[in-house]
């Protein structure tokens, strides 16, 4: 792949980049490329009826990377011939900007979806990294890593939610 498969940056997050890399390299095994998803988590300008200035997203680099590359392994093993690149942004965010950037290719289109979709999944419960949100009357954490890496019944839960 051209780009890092897994990156925990600072830098604005590009899509066609990450697209293109994984589509590159399910094209060139198998039965070669059918689809391409991508999937862009962009600042909301509200959260739970409050308005939001801007995130600070923080994040413990190396073992994001490591959860990253585990999500691989899993879609690896669940989705044979895909292929699967998750970008996270750390650092001041402000509304409208991308958090997180994942590209999906898979052999047929169904696949394609299901990986993206399980892929965030997985960020959402295993990815060592935090929202602090800043609104006009405060401001919150919220989500970040909520089970064990090695949380079988969260990885179902996640399987159950791409697949539905």
């Amino acid at each position: 792949m051209s780009v890092p498969r897994w990156a925990v940056t600072r830098e604005v997050l590009a899509l066609e980049p990450l697209a293109a890399s994984v589509e590159r390299d399910v094209q060139s095994r198998g039965e070669g490329c059918g689809a391409v998803s991508v999937f862009l988590g962009v600042v909301r300008a509200t959260h739970q009826q409050r308005r939001v200035h801007y995130l600070e997203y923080e994040g413990h680099e190396a073992l994001a990377l490591k959860a990253f590359a585990r999500i691989g392994t899993e879609v690896d093993e669940r989705w044979p011939g895909a292929a699967v690149a998750i970008h996270h942004r750390i650092g001041r965010l402000l509304v409208g900007e991308a958090s997180v950037a994942i590209a999906a290719a898979t052999p047929h289109r169904a696949e394609a979806f299901q990986v993206c979709r399980y892929a965030i999944e997985r960020v959402k419960q295993i990815a060592p990294i935090w929202k602090h949100e800043f609104f006009d009357d405060g401001h919150a954490w919220v989500e970040g890593q909520s089970v064990a890496i090695d949380d079988e019944a969260a990885r179902r839960e996640a399987l159950a939610r791409a697949c539905a």
